[in-house]
């Protein structure tokens, strides 16, 4: 956790080390090859279904294009891989408050070390299992059966098997990215889905500003100007870090005598990077999803109904419970990657300590302390940053954009941020690579 003060790679040493250096070379067309192969699985589609009728009807739902974005069109177009990379980002949501519910998953999370760890993603692999026969059963039901166009007994159970089998691969890929390639992958994912949709959306967005006169085109630059700032606010949150200063005690191992030195203990904003708005936007989906599984009558499904209808993007209700989502998992996130506890402990042993705290159980506070705040006011500029641009959209009337909106630009954003860092520490390990050679 703590770092010493070296240099940032420039942009022509990155790019040089991506050409040359065999290891990065090879994870970037991993990547790359593996993102390639989800964009053609889209395509291939599920038989026995009207889609000329089913296109019609989605074009009407604000829900069905919002998760039709997520999965970079395959909800629209019907392909084997419809539900994406969303069953497992729900199965981590739903390990990740197990796991600080239950004391024996804790356990195997912070005291079991990888063996522990792997455990936990093979549960997680089963919940995300779990969870696409769930959601795909209800789009099946709830959705695609009217617009079968062969035997409704075999349908239910072809669709359904076929979604599963499909988001299965789709989450089997997102963690050889992880693994063998660059950055994490099911973000990575998300965010080619999300770029594949921008062809699509700028060309609407062109159609409405050359139809629609003058005040259609004012429209249309308010809300590109608008997208713009919050572009360069994004990418100041998720740099935005405080550095506190650590000193590490003279010590002296054999005849070598180590003078005492300064480094410092980064803290970012945002701890939990994209994650937060990614999380906040599958459960906000999650209503709507459980309506279409319990069908169209019963209690249960007004009542999900309603909730849905209730958290519609551009609503008061929509806003506040988005901000109180995304408030919650930058919490959770930052409690799961940094512990006071462990970092107060770690700096002890290595002798090292915070100017003008005492080690122990005063740096554990101190650190809580600094930890909360940076997490409260990173959490509210997401929030913020999150809901303006869709209040924005809605003052306008441009709703070409809807959709895509302000959560679609923070994954965008976040997504590309934390993946040139990874591909950054590759180039720094490649560097001291080359020293210990020479």
């Amino acid at each position: 956790m703590v770092v010493s003060r070296e240099k940032t790679p420039t942009a022509q040493e990155t790019f040089l080390q991506m050409a040359q250096a065999a290891g990065l070379r090879g994870r970037l067309l991993i990547t790359i090859g593996l993102l390639i192969l989800i964009r053609f699985g889209i395509f291939i589609p599920i038989p026995g279904i009207d889609r000329a009728k089913f296109v019609a009807e989605i074009s009407n739902s604000p829900v069905l294009g919002f998760l039709d974005i997520f999965t970079g069109g395959g909800i629209s177009t019907l392909g084997i891989f419809a539900l994406g990379i969303l069953p497992f980002i729900n199965a981590s949501i739903i390990m990740q408050l197990l796991t600080a519910a239950i004391p024996s998953l804790e356990d195997l999370q912070k005291n079991e070390g990888e063996a522990g760890r792997r455990k936990i993603s093979q549960i997680t692999r089963y919940v995300a299992a779990g969870w696409a026969v769930i959601q795909s059963t209800a789009i099946t039901v709830g959705l695609l059966q009217q617009f079968a166009l062969g035997d409704p007994f075999w349908f239910v159970p072809e669709t359904v098997l076929a979604l599963t089998a499909g988001s299965m691969f789709v989450m089997w890929v997102s963690e050889l990215i992880t693994e063998r390639g660059i950055g994490n992958g099911a973000s990575l994912l998300i965010f080619v889905n999300i770029v594949a949709s921008l062809p699509r959306t700028l060309g609407q967005t062109i159609d409405y500003a050359q139809t629609g006169g003058r005040q259609a085109v004012a429209q249309v630059v308010i809300l590109l100007l608008v997208f713009l700032v919050m572009i360069v606010g994004i990418v100041f949150v998720q740099e935005g870090t405080r550095r506190i200063p650590i000193i590490s005690a003279r010590r002296q191992v054999g005849r070598k005598l180590y003078r005492e030195r300064t480094s410092y203990l980064p803290l970012r904003l945002n701890q939990g990077g994209v994650m937060p708005i990614i999380f906040a936007s599958a459960v906000l989906i999650l209503p709507q999803s459980l309506a279409g599984f319990f069908g169209n009558e019963g209690t249960v499904s007004q009542i999900l109904v309603q909730v849905a209808n209730a958290l519609r993007p551009g609503t008061w209700v929509y806003v506040g419970v988005y901000s109180a989502l995304i408030l919650f998992f930058s919490y959770f996130y930052a409690s799961l990657i940094v512990n006071p506890e462990d970092v107060s402990k770690n700096l002890k042993k290595m002798g090292s300590s915070i100017p003008g705290i005492r080690p122990g159980e005063k740096t554990k506070e101190y650190l809580e302390g600094v930890l909360n705040r940076l997490t409260f006011l990173g959490a509210v500029f997401l929030s913020f940053v999150a809901t303006v641009p869709t209040l924005v959209e809605g003052a306008t009337g441009v709703t070409t954009f809807r959709g895509l909106g302000a959560t679609s630009l923070l994954i965008l954003v976040g997504v590309a941020i934390d993946t040139a860092k990874q591909i950054q520490t590759y180039v720094i390990s490649q560097r001291y690579e080359g020293m210990i050679k020479q």
